[in-house]
């Protein structure tokens, strides 16, 4: 029985070092870009006027048919 706790206690502190060093990679790893996904891609390189322009047309097409 005293095994049993033992292993439950092992498993717990190895889950909880496992998420808190993916949260401490997410929010305060200096060298982390763009989002705190990790992924490395292109999440910081986002061209927002470009997508605020494509929104705008694609509501000004959609528009007439949102109406019916």
């Amino acid at each position: 029985m005293l095994f049993q706790y033992f292993l439950i206690v092992v498993l717990f502190l190895a889950a909880t070092i496992y998420v808190g060093r993916i949260f401490w990679g997410a929010f305060f790893s200096p060298s982390t870009t763009g989002c705190a996904k990790g992924c490395g891609g292109a999440c910081g390189t986002i061209d927002v006027d470009r997508l605020q322009r494509t929104i705008e047309a694609a509501a000004q097409k959609a528009g007439p048919a949102l109406n019916k």
